[in-house]
């Protein structure tokens, strides 16, 4: 049995790719024991012994004393390979791999490419003199103009934090004076990213690369938000309404975006990435972000029948897939539903009541 460790497990997302495992996996998932840690002693993951064999508490990724306590680890469970999914973290091993004592597998990005994509400013100014990203401008809380920001932007505009997921900051501005408040609101946003309002659909295109080389990818719509009556927005970065779509020009978009973003970066393209798309009025979809992770849906594609974690894990562990790339379709009408901590339902959209 192949010993795994899994970090961030108070998160949905890492609980969302061990579900896909366990859940979507088949015969080959009984070859997996996960381990769970998280910084905070509260995290639900944590005990929640249907998904990991034993879970650790360690300090934030920040702290001096993070690495002892996962080499500690490492070496008491003897972990063979690492999933790494909070961004933090996913930033952290990137650029400190040489801090691990002992030789185990991991799915990495490149650091320099990894810090380039997570802040959102930065990926737009990269990307700025392409068609691919709608029009945008950083915005300091503390000093800004908004007349001038909505004649670049458009008088309805989108507002979030140049950093962070779930939504962070995000608003739909309308006027002036709403601008004002949310920056107020959002005192801990140092920064912000405005754009041009895009109101079309909301889709996603995960994209598996190793060792510079794209294996799978898949495409989803998400369409509601769990909590979504919580954030005033309207979104919390966890879907609980999706379409499992199939959509080859999201591909073709993505794989041309990463290859153009790495070259940019001097890197290879490895590990998975997650890019969004929102549709503008005229139907063209753009860039939004680029996350350097799997998402928390991520279990919803495997129960559609593309199992993103097991063709990490089979990766990862055999050095080669079969076939060497897979550009995952469902069959038409496909939604998924979820909801918090339980597995994700997959359906065609025609069997919903009412």
């Amino acid at each position: 049995m192949k010993n795994i460790l899994v970090t961030g497990v108070g998160g949905p997302t890492p609980r969302s790719f061990v579900r896909a495992v366990k859940k979507f996996g088949g015969d080959e998932a009984s070859k997996y024991r996960f381990i769970g840690v998280d910084c905070n002693s509260l995290a639900y993951g944590l005990y929640d012994n249907s998904l990991f064999a034993t879970s650790y508490v360690v300090p934030r990724a920040d702290d001096d004393r993070y690495w002892n306590k996962i080499n500690e680890i490492i070496d008491q469970e003897k972990i063979e390979a690492a999933i790494v999914l909070p961004e933090v973290e996913v930033l952290e091993w990137a650029k400190s791999s040489e801090k691990i004592k002992s030789e185990i597998k991991v799915h990495l990005p490149d650091y320099t490419l990894a810090n380039t994509l997570v802040n959102k400013h930065r990926l737009h100014e990269i990307l700025g003199e392409t068609s691919w990203v709608p029009k945008f401008r950083k915005v300091d809380p503390g000093q800004y103009n908004f007349k001038k920001l909505s004649d670049e932007v458009g008088d309805e505009f989108w507002i979030r934090s140049t950093e962070g997921s779930s939504g962070l900051g995000s608003l739909k501005i309308e006027s002036e004076s709403s601008l004002a408040q949310w920056i107020s609101i959002n005192g801990g946003v140092k920064e912000f990213i405005a754009t041009e309002y895009l109101p079309g659909r909301n889709m996603a295109c995960k994209m598996l690369y190793f060792d510079g080389k794209l294996a799978r990818t898949a495409c989803a719509e998400r369409v509601n938000y769990i909590m979504a009556k919580v954030a005033p927005s309207g979104i919390t970065g966890n879907t609980s309404f999706g379409r499992l779509i199939n959509e080859p020009g999201l591909v073709e978009i993505s794989e041309q975006t990463l290859d153009y973003i790495s070259k940019e970066a001097g890197s290879e393209l490895n590990g998975i990435f997650t890019v969004d798309f929102k549709e503008d009025t005229n139907g063209v979809p753009k860039i939004t972000e680029i996350n350097i992770r799997h998402v928390a849906f991520t279990s919803s594609f495997a129960a559609g029948g593309a199992n993103l974690p097991m063709d990490t894990l089979t990766y990862l562990f055999s050095g080669s897939l079969t076939p060497e790339r897979v550009d995952y379709t469902y069959e038409k009408g496909l939604i998924f539903l979820r909801d918090v901590d339980s597995l994700p339902l997959v359906m065609n959209e025609n069997d919903l009541l009412g």
